[in-house]
């Protein structure tokens, strides 16, 4: 069981205050002090971050060093970041030249890596009797040319509407989804935003007209082993969840036809249309607690971490994916 972070660094403080009061050649030099790093995550990645703060604690407890993630939308990552509350985010995009250029006028430098290769799932109800969708069914449901579940090829449900619903306003996943289908514009159709990703699943499990978008993060565990490559050929297994059915898409590959799901050798070898790149973004100073963790997970032990986690790291014993 995952422990609250701010219990974690009661149960260091006491752990240290234990080692120091019963080591009676102990002098107040030798203390040690609980570091905090701070950092600020889209939610969508909230899950695999995770992963990694428990291994980078793990490998300094010693020294002391609790990271304290906060977990939020993309937009308010960025904010927090240029309005100088925080050194270290994690987001689905770079910073532009204008919020550069911000951070240099307040005297901070930054820098920033893709460390990972992530993915946008789209969840529906197990009673959906809808498996797979086109890249264009996608936009015309975004951009409004088709409302209707029957417009998907639904049985069950023609006459329902479909029901879109994402995370957070402002989240990465909103942006990308208006990037990618909608030129960056505002949704032409209505939209539901749950508050949370876990939400989302709820609803989900409970409403049959609704399209979940959610990181592919928050699945990873359960898509990562679901792919074989066996005599020259992928193969893969039934759906690993139960609650909840993860719809394909399909793409023409070499003239055919052919269904993909966010697996992690298909976003890999880039088969799965929906991925994105996800950046760590620091402007701390050398040698602080932020920096250290930003050198941790942009380096080669957090790359191997996020391999194991299901979703591709973006650099991994200095070879770099290359997306198509």
């Amino acid at each position: 069981m995952r422990i609250n972070r701010y219990t974690y660094c009661l149960l260091l403080i006491a752990v240290i205050s234990t080692t120091i009061t019963s080591c009676s050649g102990c002098s107040k030099k030798s203390e040690q002090e609980i570091k905090l790093c701070n950092v600020v995550c889209d939610e969508s990645f909230r899950d695999i971050l995770d992963e990694e703060i428990q291994v980078f604690e793990s490998r300094n407890f010693d020294a002391g060093i609790c990271v304290l993630p906060s977990y939020t939308d993309e937009s308010s990552a960025i904010d927090s970041l240029l309005n100088n509350k925080v050194d270290l985010i994690i987001t689905y995009r770079d910073l532009t030249n204008g919020e550069k250029s911000t951070l240099k006028k307040q005297n901070r430098g930054s820098h920033s890596l893709p460390i990972a290769v992530d993915a946008i799932a789209l969840i529906v109800n197990k009673g959906n009797d809808v498996d797979n969708l086109s890249m264009e069914d996608i936009q015309d449901i975004i951009t409004g040319k088709k409302t209707k579940w029957g417009e998907l090829n639904s049985i069950v449900q023609p006459d329902k509407p479909i029901k879109l619903v994402f995370d957070r306003n402002g989240s990465g996943a909103v942006h990308y989804i208006k990037d990618k289908f909608n030129e960056g514009k505002d949704f032409n159709i209505d939209v539901y935003a749950q508050g949370g990703t876990e939400a989302v699943f709820d609803l989900v499990k409970k409403d049959k007209t609704a399209i979940g978008i959610v990181g592919v993060s928050w699945i990873a565990d359960d898509m990562k082993s679901q792919v074989h490559y066996d005599d020259g050929q992928y193969s893969q297994t039934a759906d690993p969840v139960d609650e909840f059915k993860v719809i394909g898409i399909r793409v023409n590959k070499n003239g055919t036809p052919t269904i993909y799901k966010p697996y992690q050798q298909h976003i890999y070898d880039g088969d799965y249309p929906l991925f994105r790149v996800v950046y760590a973004i620091n402007a701390s100073p050398l040698g602080t607690v932020e920096n250290k963790f930003y050198v941790f997970i942009t380096g080669s032990i957090g790359q191997k971490i996020m391999l194991h986690t299901g979703i591709s790291p973006y650099r991994l014993e200095d070879r770099v994916i290359n997306l198509k």
